[in-house]
Formats: structure tokens, sequence, C-alpha cells
């Protein structure tokens, strides 16, 4: 196989596996931003009989029957290593570009709001969400530590994820809280400081 077959093949792999693991459904502008693949549409056009992708690259992608994904995933029956999607791999790497993501996105008042602004009293507050935050981003603050719960201790990848989370809560914390904050989903910090402890526990009993 040339270089240029595993490469298509590789993005076919990361952008399926990421569109049926995402724990939201993305549209195809998120899943640009957070997997930073252009060519969404070119790699998902040959799969609308599996797929719903909409025409508007702003609705979001889904398997029309679970039957897809679990065929995908399960390695008995896809038997074919160029479209065997393997969950404990393909959630490293959507956490990683969770990480990423934030790592590029977050920002002190993301939003530009004066100082001392009430939420409650921004006006039209959904529409500076999505002008300065975006689908994308939004989504990697709500489930990233969702994705790491699905990281297995033994992972090849835990000390490249375990760096990445270190690098995130010294950098990036409060700007992460702020954006928890502004998209009304703060309760979501917790369960997440939950979640990194209950995969330090993992990671540590093996």
């Amino acid at each position: 196989m040339d270089i240029d077959a595993e490469e298509i093949y590789s993005r076919f792999k990361t952008v399926v596996g990421t569109v049926l693991l995402v724990l939201n459904p993305l549209s195809i502008t998120a899943l640009k931003d957070l997997l930073k693949v252009s060519s969404i549409s070119t790699t998902l056009h040959t799969l609308h009989s599996l797929l719903l992708v909409p025409e508007s690259t702003e609705d979001p992608i889904r398997a029309f029957h679970k039957s897809f994904p679990d065929f995908l995933m399960d390695p008995v029956r896809c038997k074919d290593e160029r479209f065997f999607v393997e969950p404990a791999v393909h959630h490293v790497e959507v956490l990683l570009s969770c990480f990423h993501l934030m790592r590029e996105g977050l920002k002190k008042n993301i939003c530009n709001l004066d100082d001392y602004a009430v939420l409650s009293e921004v006006e039209d507050l959904p529409t500076c969400q999505k002008n300065h935050i975006g689908e994308a981003l939004e989504y990697a603050c709500q489930f990233w530590s969702k994705h790491l719960l699905m990281v297995p201790g033994s992972s090849s990848y835990v000390g490249e994820v375990q760096k990445a989370i270190k690098e995130f809560f010294t950098r990036h914390l409060l700007y992460w809280i702020e954006v928890l904050a502004l998209t009304g989903k703060l309760g979501v910090g917790i369960h997440a400081m939950n979640d990194v402890e209950q995969w330090y526990a993992l990671v540590s009993a093996l």
C-alpha cells in the first residue's frame, strides 16, 4: 500500500471514529475545528447510506443505525484493519484533540464581556457564545473527561495523556471554568474532576 492510500485510510478512521464515538453529535464544521482535518465532507461522501450527513455543515452528523458503529468497532466482524475503529485508541485521539483545541482556543474573557458583567443581563448571550466559543470548543470543554475515562490504564498513551492533563490544569484551568460558566455547564467541572481522579486511580492500580 502506498503512503497516500495509508493516509486516506488513516483519515477515514480518524473522522469516522470520531463521528461514532463523540458523546454529542457534531457538525462538519465542528469536526474540522476539533480534528484539524479539512476534508471531512470528502471522507464521508461515500457513507451517506450509513451516516446522516446533512447538507448544512452546521447540522450534526449521526449514524442511521447502531449496527454500523457496532460492526466497525468489533474486531471479529470488521476484519479489515483499514476500517476497524478501536474505541480505546480513538477515544485517545478525540481526547488529545480536545486538549489541543482548548490549548489553542481558551483565553481570558473569551467572549469580550465588560468587566463585572452579569451573564443573565448579557444581550444575546447565545450568539456571543457561538461567535467566540463555537461548537467544537464547547464540546471539548464539556466532554474531554468522559473520553479520558475510556482510555485504558494499560494504554501506551498513558504518559502522553498525563502530560496533557498536567499542562491543561497548569495553564488553562481558569479559562476552562469560564467557558463552562458562559455555556451554563459549570457543574460539568465537578464531574470532570471526579473523572480525572477515577482515571488516575485506575492507572495507579495497574
